[in-house]
């Protein structure tokens, strides 16, 4: 059989359902190979976005999503994707074509060493030279993207490779072993925890990755200790659970910090420092860190391990569970939730255009009743989304914090709705990033997919003007015009709808989310709000 036969017949047992991405002539043996396959192939409009579909398919599946580029500039595309996949700790398969093996030791037309440029944005990247290695690579690398914490693998496939005759079977896919922390460690972070008598957890999208969300809430209520979640963590507990303290995440000081300055020790599950250094929330290393994750902590001057839990989260957490005691809920937590309630609520019905965040934001949550998946772009609407907008369920929030790349939310509503058709989809999205892959509106609407967008429209880079304000007191090089979005979407085929004022927001996303078709919402927003809330925090001082 033709080498690229052997490879898609590999990519089949491995479960693949979709490839996104875009052909290209070294990679046409491997696009031919699909003809006749169950895989779907989905293509988009740039490699970038293909990558952000993988990363987004990825997270929600648990299964690797699977991206494909050409060598060269369509490589390099694909890169930014394949970065936030591997900093955001999302379980990815990128493929690219390449030159054939006879001209790749010298000066060649669109080549580059493509094995080197994605060895600082991948857990393994690997060429293959002989076709018969395809089975071991496949698997190797679907292996590799789910072990220990997951992440982006990639392989390169020269065009000569593909097209050679091989004989192959794909290898059996086996189950990823289950490891436990030593029971000494468990003991230890027990004696910690009983020790103290305001424990805190600080839980991280690990929780989610692992399975871990149930065993972490059981916990948690077992033992009545409260929770803060980062900003991919979002869920872990419902927005109503007397419990959780809520998200952690901003630069400036915020009212959750509160918890932390209060605490005698806090019990970190699942945490990626990659997500919100530990200087901003233990900033006098003051307190101990009980650490549990499927990896052993990275070492930080803010962050004093005294215990390490090493192994699977959901296996941690239960066997600690049998370790520690029963607390009484220190009484600073319920003071701490009323005034974090209190906050998070005091501008839900500000009436007013253009519309502040916190409106949009307390609109949309009446509007999808829990039920839909968030995906949030970067950008100030991001901020907003992170400290006001708490989904009941994990994984009903997505938004990229280790890479933070713009230009998600449009590709990872798409591949959101491709793994979860049966929920309403969400991008929410500012017109910068928006118009970095708006563009995959056409691929929406070719495929069928039902999908919300929101833009938070202010014709300027608002995150960044916000960051110069704070800095410089005054801005540079961050306005740009605007299309008229509404037209932009209608020449996709897809319902736009322009929302100035606060009394017609409501309505509008009702409408759109009752949708069976694409439909942009195009909200005028008042970022005056942005450096109002970093006064606020940063003249904040606990008062509990």
């Amino acid at each position: 059989m033709k080498a690229s036969d052997l490879f898609v017949r590999c990519l089949e047992n491995e479960g693949v359902q979709y490839i996104f991405g875009i052909p290209g002539e070294e990679n046409t043996d491997l696009v031919d190979s699909l003809i006749g396959s169950e895989i779907d192939f989905i293509l988009v409009h740039h490699e970038q976005a293909a990558a952000f579909m993988a990363d987004v398919y990825g997270r929600l599946t648990g299964k690797p999503g699977v991206c494909l580029a050409t060598l060269g500039p369509g490589a390099t595309n694909l890169l930014t994707g394949v970065g936030n996949a591997y900093l955001d700790y999302s379980p990815v398969v990128a493929i690219t074509g390449q030159a054939g093996l006879e001209r790749i030791h010298k000066q060649s037309h669109q080549y580059v060493d493509i094995i080197g440029v994605f060895e600082e944005t991948t857990k393994w990247s690997q060429q293959i030279h002989v076709p018969h290695t395809i089975p071991e690579i496949i698997r190797k690398a679907f292996k590799t993207a789910l072990l220990d914490k997951p992440g982006a693998v990639h392989i390169e496939l020269p065009e000569d490779v593909a097209r050679m005759d091989t004989e192959g079977e794909p290898i059996p896919v086996t189950s990823l072993p289950i490891s436990c922390p030593a029971e000494e460690e468990i003991k230890k972070a027990a004696e910690l925890i009983n020790r103290a008598k305001r424990p805190i957890i600080l839980a991280g999208n690990g929780v989610i990755r692992d399975g871990a969300t149930d065993a972490l809430r059981q916990f948690a209520e077992a033992k009545n200790i409260p929770v803060v979640n980062t900003f991919m963590a979002k869920g872990v507990l419902p927005s109503d659970h007397p419990l959780t303290l809520y998200t952690v995440g901003m630069q400036a000081r915020d009212y959750v910090l509160c918890g932390f300055d209060l605490a005698d020790v806090i019990i970190t599950i699942g945490y990626d420092i990659v997500e919100y250094l530990p200087k901003y929330w233990n900033d006098e290393a003051m307190n101990p860190i009980v650490h549990i994750d499927s990896l052993p902590a990275e070492v930080d001057a803010y962050y004093p391990v005294q215990a390490e839990l090493v192994g699977d989260v959901k296996e941690a957490i239960e066997a600690l569970n049998s370790y520690v005691e029963e607390k009484e809920l220190w009484s600073d937590v319920i003071r701490l939730k009323n005034q974090l309630v209190e906050k998070l609520h005091e501008s839900d019905e500000v009436s007013g255009s253009p519309i502040i965040p916190q409106r949009i934001l307390a609109d949309l949550k009446k509007a999808e009743k829990g039920e839909a998946i968030v995906i949030s772009d970067v950008g100030a609407h991001k901020l907003w989304i992170a400290r006001m907008y708490q989904p009941e369920n994990p994984n009903h929030v997505i938004i990229s914090n280790g890479f933070a790349s713009m230009g998600i939310a449009v590709p990872g509503a798409i591949a959101a709705k491709l793994a979860q058709p049966d929920k309403p989809v969400i991008a929410i999205t500012g017109d910068g990033g928006f118009l970095m892959n708006g563009v995959e509106l056409a691929t929406a609407k070719r495929l069928g997919v039902a999908i919300v967008i929101i833009i938070f429209h202010d014709s300027k880079f608002g995150l960044i003007e916000w960051k110069q304000l704070n800095k410089f007191n005054r801005s540079n090089a961050i306005q740009f015009e605007d299309p008229n979005f509404i037209e932009f979407a209608e020449s996709f085929g897809a319902k736009g709808i322009k929302v100035k004022h606060s009394d017609d927001l409501l309505p509008a996303l009702e409408e759109a989310i009752q949708s069976q078709d694409i439909v942009l919402i195009d909200v005028d927003v008042d970022y005056s709000e942005n450096v109002k809330l970093s006064k606020t925090l940063g003249d904040y001082i606990c008062k509990l």
